[in-house]
């Protein structure tokens, strides 16, 4: 049914998790350009949020690991899932843990790591979709 036009909760769910994601990445990003961005006007996440942005990818990615979450349980994931999910985050919460406003070498090798996390996102989703036969 999903194909046809219709847009369920765990989709919902899962794209809100996306937006999270992206919004705890693109700050570690921005911490490459703190010097260039303030000479340019530009007023990104990192910025605004100055010697706090550590916490605030921490609760960007706590909220994206919520998201998907809720995405697998209204989707009826089974416990595959959630384990990679627990890997998930755990790949997560060490980019928050790691990330340093003054060190914007660190912050690219961060934001690159997404990658991996992508994939294990992505490993869940096929592993958790799998369901034993009645």
């Amino acid at each position: 049914p999903g194909a046809w036009g219709e847009l369920g909760w765990p989709a919902l769910a899962l794209y809100a998790s996306g937006i999270f994601w992206t919004l705890g990445y693109d700050t570690i990003y921005a911490i490459q350009d703190l010097e260039d961005d303030a000479l340019a006007g530009v007023k990104s996440t990192a910025r605004r949020l100055g010697a706090a942005t550590p916490r605030a990818v921490a609760g960007f990615y706590g909220l994206t690991v919520a998201f998907a979450a809720l995405a697998g349980w209204l989707a009826g994931m089974n416990w595959a899932f959630y384990a990679l999910l627990g890997l998930y985050a755990v790949r997560l919460f060490q980019q928050a843990w790691k990330v340093r406003m003054d060190q914007p070498i660190l912050a690219l090798k961060l934001f690159k790591s997404n990658a991996w996390a992508g994939l294990i996102l992505f490993a869940a989703i096929v592993a958790g979709s799998f369901h034993a036969p009645p």
